[in-house]
């Protein structure tokens, strides 16, 4: 059979899924999805109590063992396969398809409270224009966001009007591009955003530096402690930052790389993506400390009491810089509208693993499917965290999702391609097909070795530093953390397995023909590589192994 004849009984059904229209799109797709709001807000943080200066050797050494690895991992699977992270974790081997809904559903989770920040980010860009925090930004963000906090903490519909206003604008805008398709919706909107980011933060970098205390606050943050390399916990909080930074092992580079066209560059685009990220993400530490630096001698105090990360960072400690700084306003708008388009940008990347997989199990048009995932989703995020439970639900979703999701997930997947369908020879032929940049057996051992040992030890010192901590966590009632926390992530592997072994309905777009109406690779080869001197990955497909 000709690679690129469908396989009997698909002929004339080939899944309307969309693709970008280049490589490009798809790189400035994949940059718009990995930058996001930790890297301006948790990665200076996380280098400064990490070793400073001497935390760039851990982390760019966790970027290349364990961070690009994996990125190649998911583009490998979502190209190959050409579905979603259900279909193309099924059509990679039968049962994995678990894996693929556990992700679609660490999507959902983190999708519904992420627009809440974004809707938080908005409405402080417009408070930024006239400082509306006055003196005290700790209490107007208590004030703004009525939130409960510690033991205080119920079950709570009270709305807050001007953050479900935001959370709505928030919402139609994602239903807005995401209805627009792959090419015309994300990728365009990343080909305008994200250099609009880039050109934002670079000015706003740039002012930063010309604060007083700018140098003090840069000292701090590049002075190396090289005792730190010694600590086996600055290496974890390495490979931690870039596993959380890369938006790898939930689904989100798997799907966009099953829309590129099937003569692509995978490592060389997954090299551009990675470094872009990193680079970023040291651009936002001198920014953030620049102004940091500020804030200390301003405060006259010594910079490790100003160093914060997260919420704190963004809706307290830097309107307190705003309203120091010289031309604050616009320090102000710079900030908080990087922000919105970082976190715009990941939210659109987030929300597409769900209507992807949706748009895959039922057959569905663009923007049937857009609609019948992003409405139910808004209400849900709107009823949920508009009110005054939402920061604290907020916060423990995020920390369980992450740890016990994101983490879980990244260790199961890299055992189960590594050690059980043993299919890494399969996808090493795949990315050196048409690769610049070629994988072989160093690549196979990060993934094998690697990722899984720093899987494992994030896993397990998460859970201990959990469970012998002092209280519950934020000293959060104990049910509101075993519901949203613990019960949460179990019944996101639960709900998984329960989704995996429901039949795919004829209609769906499992067993048609891709978008370009070749047939999908069959099942990856156990322990084999692909053999054939050929022109396509799609006669590559059908090539008997070696």
């Amino acid at each position: 059979m000709s690679a690129s004849t469908p396989s009997p009984g698909t002929t004339g059904r080939r899944a309307d899924r969309g693709a970008f229209a280049g490589r490009v799109a798809f790189i400035f797709a994949a940059i718009g999805s990995a930058v996001g709001l930790g890297n301006i807000w948790r990665f200076p943080a996380v280098a400064y109590e990490n070793g400073g200066g001497a935390f760039i050797l851990p982390y760019l050494v966790a970027l290349l063992t364990a961070g690009i690895p994996l990125l190649f991992l998911d583009y490998a699977i979502g190209h190959r396969w050409r579905g979603s992270a259900p279909a193309a974790w099924r059509r990679f081997t039968r049962w994995t398809e678990f894996i693929g809904w556990w992700q679609v559903l660490i999507a959902t989770i983190i999708a519904v409270y992420y627009a809440l920040i974004i809707a938080w980010a908005t409405n402080y860009t417009v408070f930024s224009v006239d400082q509306r925090w006055g003196d005290d930004p700790a209490g107007f963000f208590g004030e703004y966001t009525q939130a409960l906090g510690g033991p205080d903490v119920v079950i709570s519909f009270d709305i807050v009007p001007a953050v479900m206003i935001s959370m709505v604008l928030v919402w139609l805008a994602v239903i807005a591009v995401m209805c627009l398709g792959v090419h015309g919706g994300i990728g365009r909107s990343a080909i305008v955003f994200i250099p609009l980011l880039i050109a934002m933060f670079l000015i706003l970098v740039v002012r930063a530096l010309f604060l007083p205390g700018a140098v003090d606050g840069l000292d701090a943050f590049f002075r190396p402690n090289w005792a730190a390399l010694l600590d086996p916990g600055v290496w974890v909080a390495a490979y931690g930052q870039i596993f959380f930074s890369l938006s790898v092992a939930f689904g989100i580079m798997l799907t966009y790389a099953s829309y590129l066209k099937k003569k692509t560059d995978l490592t060389g685009s997954g090299l551009v993506v990675g470094l872009a990220n990193s680079s970023f993400e040291i651009l936002c530490g001198i920014g953030v400390f620049s102004a940091l630096g500020f804030m200390a001698q301003a405060q006259g105090v010594p910079i490790g009491e100003v160093v914060t990360d997260g919420v704190g960072l963004a809706f307290i400690a830097f309107p307190a810089i705003i309203t120091e700084a010289p031309a604050g306003a616009v320090i102000g708008v710079l900030f908080f509208g990087s922000l919105v388009l970082a976190g715009f940008t990941s939210l659109i990347s987030i929300v597409e693993v769900v209507i992807a997989a949706i748009q895959d199990k039922f057959g569905l048009a663009r923007i049937p499917a857009t609609l019948g995932v992003c409405l139910p989703l808004a209400i849900v995020s709107v009823a949920l965290f508009s009110t005054t439970m939402g920061l604290p639900l907020l916060d423990v979703l995020d920390k369980w999702v992450n740890e016990y999701g994101i983490v879980a997930a990244a260790l199961v997947s890299t055992i189960v391609v590594t050690y059980i369908v043993r299919g890494l020879p399969t996808l090493r032929d795949h990315l050196n097909h048409q690769g610049t940049f070629p994988v072989g057996r160093i690549w196979m051992i990060a993934l094998a070795v690697i990722a899984p040992i720093v899987l494992g030890i994030s896993l397990i010192s998460s859970t201990l530093t959990l469970l012998t901590a002092e209280g519950t966590y934020e000293d959060y009632p104990g049910w509101f953390v075993l519901v949203f926390g613990w019960l949460m992530a179990i019944a996101l592997v639960v709900i998984a397995i329960g989704l995996s072994l429901l039949p795919w309905p004829a209609g769906s777009n499992l067993h048609k023909a891709d978008s370009e109406g070749d047939e999908i690779a069959p099942e990856a080869l156990a322990g084999q590589g692909l053999g054939g001197d050929v022109a396509t990955p799609h006669e590559l497909r059908s090539t008997p192994a070696r």
